[in-house]
């Protein structure tokens, strides 16, 4: 007798998976690919939310720690710049210990809640505490370059806005004697990122490596006799990348002698003449 085909194919039973066609894994595949890139968008958020709220969160925890530190030091006479604790550009003495609250820095153009303790020291540790003192550069209100670095996105972010800056806008530094009021570059046309007569603009984007910004002399790593009492802000640039630096370059406008904590009556009127 012929077996037909029917019968010579095996008895698959009624619980016999179908077999799959090419669509079968077409759809497969991508059902497979769909699931990977959902979980990959999740991750990436929850890193997103952990950049930016988390470490904002610790980084505010540690900098209200370092601003009370500060404060009660001021409030007792306490100068952390004065008491020959802090090395001097060039000095053998002590130096404050890192992530230690120096000075305290006010921009009016951000508004009249901007209020930072600046810490002594860039690593990663110290700027999760506030904005950095580059140690080695100036103090604030020495002739030289007074050079301050911070986030711009997540760990506190105390740069966040630093691009709102226009020429002329002032910047305020707190010492425990002396209010130190520094201009922004880049007035010369009303336009921040042109150069002064010196050839330092208010504005300027480097790459991560351009170490001659924070120079005596911005720059001009050639001139080592600074005449100017200058300060230099830098932050990533743009914002969410560490592509490039933005830079921001000011000088000493005005200095105010006041102890305690009260702000002088000329520095608050500042605030008056530049809104957020």
């Amino acid at each position: 007798m012929v077996e037909t085909i029917e019968e010579a194919a095996p008895d698959r039973g009624p619980d016999a998976a179908p077999t799959k066609t090419w669509g079968d894994w077409v759809r497969f595949v991508l059902r497979g690919v769909g699931q990977i890139l959902i979980s990959a968008g999740v991750i990436v958020l929850l890193f997103v939310v952990y950049e930016v709220y988390i470490t904002n969160y610790f980084a505010h925890e540690a900098q209200s720690k370092v601003k009370n530190e500060l404060r009660t030091e001021i409030a007792q006479g306490n100068d952390p710049l004065g008491d020959g604790r802090l090395r001097l550009p060039g000095s053998k003495a002590p130096s404050v210990p890192d992530g230690t609250g120096i000075a305290f820095l006010y921009m009016p153009r951000l508004g009249a809640d901007y209020a930072w303790a600046i810490v002594q020291g860039t690593n990663d540790a110290d700027l999760e505490k506030g904005p950095g003192h580059y140690v080695g550069t100036a103090l604030p209100g020495q002739v030289g370059n007074f050079a301050v670095a911070g986030h711009r996105v997540g760990k506190g972010e105390p740069f966040l806005n630093l691009d709102h800056l226009q020429a002329g806008d002032t910047v305020i530094v707190q010492t425990e004697s002396k209010w130190f009021v520094y201009r922004v570059k880049g007035m010369q046309h009303n336009n921040i990122d042109s150069t002064d007569s010196d050839g330092i603009p208010g504005r300027e984007i480097v790459s991560p490596s351009d170490g001659d910004v924070l120079d005596a002399v911005p720059d001009h790593p050639s001139d080592s006799t600074p005449t100017e009492r200058l300060m230099t802000m830098t932050t990533c640039h743009p914002k969410f990348t560490a592509a490039q630096r933005m830079v921001i370059h000011a000088v000493l406008w005005k200095t105010y002698s006041a102890s305690g904590l009260t702000m002088p009556a000329p520095v608050k009127a500042l605030y008056n003449t530049q809104g957020s």
